[in-house]
């Protein structure tokens, strides 16, 4: 290991009690939220893709085939066979997993049905066995399982949810209590988790009391420590019709605002580029890119205006276009300027742009993507005062990306190891500025009150940091352009591996790491044994779930079900499909035995 000598640093900011002393008096760091149960990793039964992606591929299929042949429910047993043959052939997936599909196919046929009954009509269902076999203090008597909130399994957070939406819930097992339930006329639905073979012998009672409902199958038998599709639960309890927006494909809606980022696309939006400056930034803005946020602000746009649009989502209209293409301007011009001031070279695979087309021109770009996405907002076809409300939102977002740009900057100047508190903190000004102006533009454009305001605040900033943890996963994990650790920049990798070190030696190399005092490709097989034995990425994993799951619980108050139902969905399209889940999963299925959860605030 070569590790170069420490010196003082009298310059590095000084720190006291989860706060950073600089020249402008204390700045009290990010709170950490609270800790959420975590699911262990076990493979799927053999009859149950183990692929996440293969099991919402079947969903999103399923759905799609039940609103173009206009199934009316219930179903018979034939019908239903014969609908998830189609479906299954459709998805290209395998034969093997025929009972699985037709549970979604019947819940997709339900879909409508329940989601027209009020929440204090519908019965939740969940079984015992997601409790935390061993561990579980709750007794269990003839109704079935008394929880007692410990929060060390996802039963108390399913609970509380459902219960607070109206829902009246049990944890138990059979149909016979359900059945009683039904008989008194104060259940018209239910909202079912269980293994798959008692969906199947349950499916034929369903049929014949023509109950509504919708299951969602255990992804393993056994009775003990089961796992299950968690944000799928959640879909499904929340469902309502007075989300206008519940049957809306939202992969269609980022494909649509994807097409708008064509050169062509841009050209007719908003207008052919005059000059070489706006063809290198139109060849930029039309280059790749996830367009998560234009995605996020013409979402908000189309969950409020769907309020006013009661039978069909509102037309994508130019200025709304126009708006998408500013966001995606401030990101873009933001992601040249980060490139020079960290040192990148790659982006998105290909040259950056400082280095395909030189450092002042790369400027200079970044400077015209500003200036125009301030122009599109200007444009708009907006009261004199929205449009003020706007660019405040917008310029206050770059004062705060800036600041938090910048105290990553200075801190390189005089690298010393930071908190995890201190890294949130960093990302908490570097990236939930972008969602919230995202998020805020689209508010505007829509006409929003204040509570929503309020509520999209809090909701960005723990969307962006959780959006920041991920990028810092895929950094170590290879799966991005960068490297926190070679490139010595702040890591919240970094920062939970130095308060996981188990010895001396540990605590020394991950500090020289911290202190610019080495070469991380010297050290990266060591640094990597301490990462993998102290299980610092499953840990970093969980304070990203806590995050995402912070975001969806910020939306409680909000009174709007069409915003509060699209909002948690697009939670799940940015996180759902998760690269990290993969790569966490080997250490959770190789500490399955020894791991430990606990409801505490998450660290």
């Amino acid at each position: 290991m070569t590790v170069k000598k420490q010196t003082e640093q009298p310059n590095a900011p000084a720190k006291r009690n989860g706060k950073r002393r600089n020249g402008h008096g204390s700045t009290p760091l990010i709170n950490l939220p609270p800790r959420i149960p975590r699911q262990l990793y076990r493979p799927a039964q053999p009859n149950i893709p183990d692929d996440k992606a293969v099991r919402n591929s079947l969903r999103s299929t399923a759905e799609r085939h039940i609103q173009q042949a206009k199934i009316i429910p219930p179903l018979t047993l034939d019908e239903l066979r014969t609908h998830t043959a189609h479906v299954l052939k459709l998805a290209g997936v395998d034969e093997i997993y025929r009972d699985f599909a037709a549970v979604i196919v019947s819940n997709e046929a339900w879909r409508d049905t329940l989601a027209r009954i009020p929440y204090d009509r519908r019965l939740l269902l969940l079984p015992k066995c997601l409790r935390a076999d061993g561990r579980c203090p709750a007794p269990i008597d003839e109704f079935g399982l008394l929880c007692k909130g410990c929060g060390l399994c996802a039963i108390k957070e399913l609970t509380q949810q459902a219960e607070r939406l109206g829902y009246a819930v049990l944890v138990a097992e059979g149909s016979a209590v359900v059945t009683k339930m039904i008989e008194t006329g104060k259940i018209e639905a239910v909202v079912g988790v269980s293994c798959l073979n008692v969906l199947e012998k349950c499916f034929p009672h369903m049929e014949a009391r023509a109950v509504p409902g919708a299951a969602i199958p255990l992804l393993q038998d056994g009775c003990a420590n089961t796992t299950v599709d968690l944000d799928w639960v959640w879909d499904v309890i929340h469902l309502t019709s007075e989300d206008r927006t519940y049957r809306l494909n939202l992969d269609a809606v980022r494909k649509d605002v994807q097409s708008w980022f064509t050169s062509e696309s841009l050209s007719s939006i908003i207008g052919p580029p005059d000059g070489e400056t706006a063809r290198i930034a139109y060849e930029w803005l039309a280059g790749a890119g996830k367009r998560w946020r234009p995605y996020l602000a013409v979402c908000v746009f189309l969950a409020l205006q769907s309020e006013e649009c009661r039978d069909e989502p509102p037309a994508a209209q130019r200025d709304l276009k126009k708006l998408a293409i500013a966001v995606e301007c401030f990101h873009k011009a933001s992601l040249i300027h980060d490139d020079i001031e960290d040192g990148d070279e790659i982006r998105y695979g290909k040259k950056a742009m400082h280095v395909e087309h030189s450092m002042p021109v790369a400027l200079n770009v970044g400077d015209f993507l500003l200036g125009e996405g301030y122009r599109l907002i200007g444009e708009l076809d907006l009261g004199a005062q929205r449009k003020v409300d706007m660019l405040r939102l917008a310029a206050d977002g770059h004062l705060t990306l800036s600041k938090g740009q910048g105290a990553e900057l200075c801190w390189a100047r005089a690298p010393e190891p930071l908190s995890s508190l201190e890294v949130l903190d960093i990302f908490r000004q570097k990236t939930a500025p972008a969602f919230e102006v995202a998020l805020r533009l689209g508010a505007f454009f829509a006409g929003a009150n204040r509570e929503v305001h309020e509520v999209l605040s809090r909701y960005s900033e723990s969307l962006g940091v959780a959006y920041q943890i991920r990028d810092d996963l895929e950094d170590f994990t290879g799966n991005s352009d960068s490297h926190d650790l070679r490139d010595l920049r702040p890591s919240l990798v970094l920062a939970v591996a130095r308060k996981k070190t188990a010895n001396r030696i540990e605590a020394d190399l991950i500090t020289s790491l911290w202190n610019h005092n080495c070469d991380y490709d010297v050290i990266a097989d060591e640094v990597q044994r301490v990462i993998r034995e102290r299980g610092v990425v499953d840990k970093t994993y969980e304070l990203q779930e806590a995050y995402t799951e912070q975001a969806t619980r910020s939306l409680r108050s909000l009174k709007n079900p069409t915003l509060k139902g699209l909002l948690r969905r697009v939670v799940g399209k940015i996180f759902g499909e998760d690269t990290i889940q993969g790569y966490c999963s080997e250490f959770e299925a190789r500490n399955a035995a020894g791991g430990k959860e606990s409801a505490e605030p998450a660290a």
